[in-house]
């Protein structure tokens, strides 16, 4: 019997953690957008292509053979 004076308060302070970790979750947004993830897995992989490719040549002046 003595042993429940101790282990109420650690379960009551394990669920007000619990919930002010859930409560934190929500308030930065963690739960916004619960259906793109699951579509994720469904879609298939493409690849980009680099948005900005450069313009140098192998024939460019900056590359010197000096032989």
């Amino acid at each position: 019997m003595d042993s429940l004076y101790i282990l109420i308060p650690i379960a009551l302070l394990f669920v007000a953690i619990a919930i002010g970790v859930f409560f934190f979750a929500v308030k930065s947004d963690q739960f916004e957008d619960l259906e793109r993830q699951g579509m994720n897995i469904l879609l298939d992989d493409q690849l980009q292509p680099p948005a900005n490719q450069s313009t140098a040549t192998p024939d460019s002046p900056t590359q010197h053979d000096d032989k």
